[in-house]
């Protein structure tokens, strides 16, 4: 009896501790798996990444996933492995491939991480068929022609933009240009697609109200990569147990305007032809047609507010390069019409969304059903193969000294410097708004420079440091110049020629 008792002891003991050791065992045998005998084996790159998608999620999440596989890349070359079916590109050559022949490859299915408000928005949807038809409705709106009707409505909104700089700039204090740069994008956005200012240029305060709603969209790249049904429970737990009245009241009132614009562009015939009355046109729901114009706030002015103040940053930066701009821009006297015509300006201009990081991040595909061999590697269906803005745009093989802020390199650029410039993605997926973006850069730009708006401005730090998510997180929210005017009885010929003698003795470098 007591045999029996202590067989029936050691059976329960071993149970438990196989039940115990299962999940170990099971961890050890996919680990050994996914590094020895995957499909992907033959992919340089550590074994942790190899095994777990963990690595790189906590990177994403922690801010610093651009920096971290960048060197990855220096010690394993331009093709690296960074999760169980990742692997990174570092080569522009491998572009075309992936984001623009026969249409690009298909967005992987975490992009439905960016769906808004349960709807899916034209840059998360990833069923070609499912887009065209929303895409199509409002692709007019951003054609050259519409863009250079529509130019007065943009300058307007730059022109109050550089009236609160002016104040601001006068009070001798640092100028957040940040948050004006924002204000500027949100109003740019919303009065020509929408037909009415969000109104951000003109709100008190020193934060405006969108820019909590913003910064949640922006956060919510951190889990860009996760299960879908993960970053829903995420942000359902969030919303329950750390709940932000900042954040909810930016979003309600967010939702309260768009809400007003799309309920007029339906009844009133004279905003016939706007972007939500051009949804609800092509037969999309009310709801939706509201959530895409959400989605739109959101991104253009987190990503024209980003550009802006980095090209603002740099000229304030480097006075020998705003002298350059600012002969050029003179010597036009005014002329719109050629504008994206000067080759200075237009260097400024690349040259400052090549920097700005916007958006540094994956911009993830799938491998197509047939698979896919670049240079000699094979890579099988349903791996994902993103390239990043960051590594792309940093690549010293293609742009010389990448760190430099050098508009001149724009003057003569080479096949590979057009190939590489992937500041608005590639391909039939690129940014629907690169146009009008593109468009506001240059009337803000053009105005800063033809009102002297930067004589005297200074940086108040060093560089810019960003939050590595998919569209990039400032670090403290804040990119500060400070004025110290130049004499008023300084000619602006005097001030080209401070900036000439800067040029030739200056060693500063970003």
């Amino acid at each position: 009896m007591a045999l029996h008792h202590l067989l029936i002891d050691q059976l329960v003991s071993h149970s438990l501790r196989f039940i115990l050791l299962s999940p170990v065992l099971v961890v050890l045998l996919r680990s050994i798996y996914r590094i020895l005998f995957h499909p992907l084996s033959h992919i340089p790159g550590p074994w942790l990444p190899a095994c777990t998608s963990t690595w790189l999620n906590f990177h994403t999440w922690n801010g610093d996933e651009c920096t971290t596989v960048h060197k990855l890349h220096l010690k394993y070359g331009s093709v690296v492995r960074t999760g169980p079916n990742d692997v990174d590109f570092a080569d522009g050559e491998a572009l075309n491939s992936i984001y623009e022949e026969k249409g690009g490859s298909r967005k992987a299915s975490f992009y439905a991480n960016f769906d808004i408000d349960g709807h899916k928005s034209i840059f998360s949807q990833v069923e070609p068929s499912e887009r065209a038809p929303r895409a199509k409705a409002v692709l007019p709106l951003f054609s050259t022609g519409s863009l250079r009707a529509g130019s007065d409505t943009i300058y307007e909104c730059v022109d109050r933009m550089l009236v609160r700089m002016k104040e601001e700039a006068k009070t001798g204090e640092p100028v957040n240009i940040l948050n004006l740069t924002r204000r500027f994008a949100i109003d740019a956005v919303t009065a020509y697609l929408f037909d009415y200012s969000y109104g951000g240029l003109e709100e008190t305060g020193s934060e405006m109200s969108a820019s909590a709603m913003v910064n949640a969209f922006v956060a919510g790249g951190r889990f860009f990569c996760l299960p879908n049904w993960l970053m829903r429970l995420l942000q359902w737990s969030q919303e329950k147990l750390l709940p932000d009245d900042g954040v909810n009241t930016s979003i309600a009132k967010v939702d309260c305007f768009v809400a007003s614009v799309v309920d007029r562009s339906r009844t009133d015939d004279k905003l016939k032809g706007n972007y939500p009355s051009r949804l609800v046109d092509s037969g999309i729901s009310v709801s939706e047609t509201r959530a895409q114009c959400k989605d739109l706030i959101a991104a253009g002015t987190d990503s024209t507010g980003m550009n802006l103040v980095m090209i603002c940053f740099m000229l304030a930066k480097h006075p020998h390069i705003y002298g350059r701009l600012k002969r050029e821009v003179l010597d036009l006297k005014g002329c719109r019409a050629e504008l994206q015509s000067l080759p200075y300006l237009r260097g400024v201009i690349r040259e400052g969304l090549r920097l700005s990081f916007a958006n540094p991040s994956r911009l993830p595909r799938l491998v197509p059903p047939s698979g896919w061999t670049f240079k000699g590697t094979f890579l099988p269906a349903g791996t994902i193969v993103p390239c990043t803005p960051f590594e792309i745009h940093l690549n010293p093989e293609v742009f010389v000294d990448p760190y430099e802020f050098r508009p001149e390199r724009w003057d003569r650029p080479t096949n590979e410097m057009n190939r590489d410039s992937i500041w608005f993605g590639l391909g039939t997926r690129q940014c629907i708004a690169r146009n009008l973006a593109t468009m506001e850069l240059f009337c803000a730009v053009h105005r800063l420079v033809e009102e002297n708006i930067l004589d005297g401005a200074r940086c108040c730090q060093e560089e810019i440091k960003i939050l590595e998510w998919f569209n990039s997180k400032v670090k403290d929210e804040k990119i500060e110049l400070v004025w110290s005017y130049v004499s008023s009885t300084e000619s602006r010929d005097d001030f080209i020629k401070f900036t000439d003698c800067y040029h030739k003795n200056s060693t500063s470098r970003p």
